[in-house]
């Protein structure tokens, strides 16, 4: 592709990305800040990777939107554990994105399958954790520490449920699902979007257990972190543990364990990368 064509598609990638970061300012799933890190963020996928990688990040938003607002009211109070609340700010999005919008870049130097494969495996890596966030602390049951199996309380890092496990499985799968859908759309038009092999149905069809699988060890990876070395502080008016450096009514929490600069963004960013490796194995396992 020449020049001026990424120049074109760059430009409404950017189009698009500031209707959709719009929008999702408007349903409140993100905010100010977090409509610039979208734009930036879409406009690089989108521009870069092209439409099918660029549908296939709107996949995960509306999807991981939409869950988020599923009974809002009943997660509510499990909300001040968690150091981010439903709307993604700037930070936020790019933990969820920034690796995706660098994969396509590397798309761009270096033609290959494999990171369209990658790109797959860290946007099943989010949107599968988001799931399981979302539905894991509706369980019945109470989560049990990845490490030891301990049952913990609902919305504690590193804690995992059968539902939460489930959930990881159908959000990676929704996101092959998604994928899979844009390349037939694709390939009947006449494109082909996956550079280097055959576009048929049968091949294509090998993205769905690199996405579930992607991100099933994405999301493990991100409970793992979640359980061992992401920062977790204690508020002393809640009595409560919380992965928040400050409380909602603006009281310092004081620190409790784990690496300091390990937050809950940074824990997002590196559980992608290993959603995104893990995935592009498994598409070399599956191609060789």
């Amino acid at each position: 592709m020449k020049a001026y064509q990424y120049l074109l598609q760059l430009v409404l990638g950017l189009l698009l990305s500031s209707i959709i970061a719009y929008a999702g300012y408007r349903k409140q799933a993100l905010a100010t800040s977090g409509v610039f890190g979208a734009m930036l963020v879409g406009t690089l996928i989108f521009g870069l990777g092209g439409w099918v990688w660029g549908m296939v990040l709107i996949a995960f938003f509306v999807l991981s939107s939409g869950l988020s607002a599923y009974k809002k009211a009943v997660k509510q109070a499990l909300a001040e554990k968690f150091e981010k609340g439903a709307r993604r700010d700037f930070w936020q999005a790019l933990a969820n994105g920034g690796l995706g919008a660098l994969i396509a870049c590397a798309s761009v130097l270096w033609q290959s399958p494999v990171w369209f494969a990658a790109y797959l495996g860290a946007m099943a890596t989010v949107n599968a954790d988001t799931w399981a966030t979302e539905l894991g602390v509706l369980s019945r049951r109470p989560p049990r520490l990845i490490t030891n199996g301990k049952p913990v309380e609902p919305g504690t890092s590193g804690g995992i449920s059968g539902l939460g496990t489930g959930a990881t499985l159908a959000g990676g799968l929704c996101i092959g699902l998604a994928a899979l859908a844009f390349l037939l759309m694709d390939s009947y038009w006449g494109g082909k979007s996956l550079q280097g092999v055959e576009n048929t149905p049968a091949t294509l069809a090998r993205l769905l257990p690199v996405a579930t699988l992607g991100g099933l060890i994405g999301s493990l990876t991100d409970s793992w972190l979640g359980a061992t070395v992401q920062v977790i502080y204690f508020s002393t008016g809640r009595n409560k543990e919380t992965e928040r450096m400050i409380d909602p009514d603006g009281a310092p929490n004081t620190y409790l364990r784990g690496w300091r600069w390990l937050n809950n963004d940074w824990v997002n960013f590196l559980s992608s990368v290993a959603g995104a490796l893990g995935a592009a194995g498994i598409w070399h396992l599956l191609n060789t």
